[in-house]
């Protein structure tokens, strides 16, 4: 598990492309953070989202958070769902932090290639605070319940696969 900064706010940046899944992902996180008791902010930067152009999402939580935007260099954690975002967006990342990376997520390996976002969830679980049943709940509430099993599904491979992964990129 990688330590939030020293005011107890953990700081999660989510990035992509428009229609992966980068702002649900967020609202799937905010919605965890909050079930478990603590404190939210999220912002987002759309950009061309709705043409395929880069999207991110902060997501902050913690005790007491006082902004929604994670300073660049300071996010323990970095979801990309894009592989041409990744190095784009790293030097968001605090030295020590942890990187969840699409190649994570072997081809093929989820029933349906739409939820990599929320296996990326699962993957990040494996390092949180936050009870993975509280993130699971927030994902059945964000989908309707004909997407809820394929969603399960994928969150428990991240899971895996994290744990698996053992190291941090």
């Amino acid at each position: 598990m990688s330590a939030p900064e020293a005011s107890g706010v953990t700081n999660v940046v989510l990035a992509g492309l428009g229609g992966q899944g980068v702002i649900k992902a967020s609202d799937i996180l905010a919605d965890a953070a909050l079930r478990s008791g603590l404190d939210v902010k999220k912002a987002e930067v759309h950009g061309m989202s709705q043409r395929g152009g880069s999207v991110t999402s902060d997501v902050r939580f913690g005790r007491k958070v006082l902004s929604p935007m994670v300073p660049p260099g300071e996010a323990d954690f970095l979801l990309v769902l894009e592989p041409s975002e990744v190095e784009v967006t790293r030097p968001l990342l605090r030295p020590g932090g942890v990187l969840l990376a699409p190649d994570l997520v072997p081809d093929g390996a989820l029933p349906n290639k739409r939820s990599l976002n929320v296996a990326l969830l699962g993957a990040l679980s494996q390092y949180l605070d936050l009870p993975a049943e509280a993130l699971l709940d927030a994902v059945r509430a964000a989908l309707p319940a004909r997407l809820h099993r394929v969603n399960e599904q994928a969150f428990a491979l991240g899971q895996k696969l994290a744990a698996r992964q053992g190291t941090i990129r």
